[in-house]
């Protein structure tokens, strides 16, 4: 979907906003520039893919935006507030609040179930343990993973482990689900029931932003943009 044709955001204005940001590094003496000028915003309840190249700037730019990393110049809103001059405790905390992360690997805890996996974010936020229990369940339940709470992650299949990292990333109801390559780790079938669950949170009203490489994830977003150079290419 053409930037002309993305719905505009709901009142309080765009999850992500950037403008005009750059990121750059000194390598043998001379700069590096990542991420060159880049403008975007995200809407609320829009679905949106990052796809590039490797050596693009996608990771980059993924990294700015899951507020791993800090623009060197620019300007970055995430939910309405301004990344650059928060301290790194600051930035933990809106980490937390305000993004889930899907990674390509699970980064579950092996010694925990789903249900306590889940919880995690909630246990750094300081979420009393009746409310995270329940939040959990609700998560689990969201993703289809009702009867699996108490299974290890050794005891679940790969599509599973991926669906308690949507739960995880889910349980905090953030304001943005950031997800790295989700079905990198999965074999076809598995990762179309993975890319099937994104479209339905998407419908349900989450905003998400998915970084990918291939093109026929990329078109499973309603908009897609492209990454070359450390810029977007097109409008």
């Amino acid at each position: 979907m053409s930037d002309a044709k993305r719905p505009e955001a709901a009142a309080g204005g765009p999850v992500v906003l950037m403008r005009d940001v750059w990121k750059s590094y000194e390598m043998a003496g001379q700069p590096l520039h990542a991420v060159r000028g880049i403008s975007f915003a995200v809407g609320r309840g829009e679905h949106v893919a990052i796809i590039g190249p490797s050596g693009s700037g996608k990771s980059t730019l993924l990294n700015l935006i899951g507020c791993l990393d800090r623009p060197t110049s620019g300007l970055y809103l995430l939910n309405g507030r301004d990344v650059a001059g928060l301290g790194d405790d600051e930035l933990a905390t809106l980490r937390n609040r305000e993004i889930g992360f899907v990674f390509q690997s699970f980064h579950l805890m092996s010694r925990a179930t789903a249900r306590e996996n889940v919880a995690l974010p909630l246990v750094y936020a300081g979420t009393g343990s009746g409310e995270r229990e329940g939040r959990s369940e609700e998560a689990l339940r969201m993703v289809g993973l009702a009867d699996r709470m108490d299974h290890l992650p050794e005891q679940l299949s790969g599509g599973e482990k991926q669906r308690v990292a949507i739960a995880r990333a889910l349980v905090n109801r953030p304001s943005l689900v950031l997800a790295d390559e989700p079905t990198g780790n999965l074999d076809t079938a598995t990762g179309e029931g993975i890319l099937r669950l994104f479209e339905t949170l998407h419908a349900q009203g989450n905003t998400l932003v998915t970084v990918t490489h291939d093109a026929g994830i990329a078109g499973r977003a309603q908009r897609v943009l492209t990454v070359r150079d450390g810029k977007i290419e097109g409008p």
